[in-house]
């Protein structure tokens, strides 16, 4: 039984923040300046897999880095939105791209440049480490944080709620 307090048969679209949503909101930096993330394996797997069974997939970030461009797109992402410093629009130029209603979509943030995103779309959801303001709107706060597993917890409660979660030779493999 899902813990989100939602019709998680709704969603046919889930939008991601990057930092403090799929990598941690500590991030450090090389000598040169240039930051680097780390990703959670398991919130990968869920992401390949929701694509696999059909899924539309955003990233929507603030980030200008290749190597976050790089690791998504790998995951079989296409949607991948870089240097967007004010997200709304971006997500609802998504949305009309595949016809997506505001229930019809999830979006995960973590801090107040999503938080206009967040209350557009029909599910919310923020990590357990994410800014209190953000706290505040998301329909469901994942008890993990940022960069822990946030995009497997919501993932996998969608697709399990849709019977799709280890439901087909398609689980086994990346």
């Amino acid at each position: 039984m899902s813990r989100i307090n939602y019709d998680l048969k709704k969603i046919k679209g889930i939008a991601f923040d990057v930092d403090g949503v799929l990598s941690p909101s500590t991030i450090p930096l090389g000598c040169d300046g240039v930051p680097s993330r780390m990703v959670n394996i398991k919130d990968g797997y869920a992401l390949q897999l929701a694509v696999k069974h059909g899924y539309r997939i955003a990233i929507i970030t603030g980030a200008d880095s290749e190597a976050v461009r790089t690791r998504f797109a790998a995951l079989g992402i296409a949607d991948i939105y870089m240097r967007a410093s004010v997200k709304l629009p971006i997500l609802q130029e998504w949305m009309e791209k595949y016809g997506f209603h505001p229930e019809e979509v999830a979006f995960a943030g973590d801090d107040i440049p999503d938080y206009e995103a967040m209350r557009y779309v029909g599910l919310s959801v923020a990590p357990s480490d994410a800014a209190v303001d953000i706290k505040a709107i998301a329909g469901y706060i994942s008890p993990v944080a940022g960069g822990c597993g946030v995009g497997r917890d919501l993932l996998e409660q969608i697709m399990k709620a849709n019977g799709e979660w280890l439901s087909s030779a398609k689980a086994f493999g990346w």
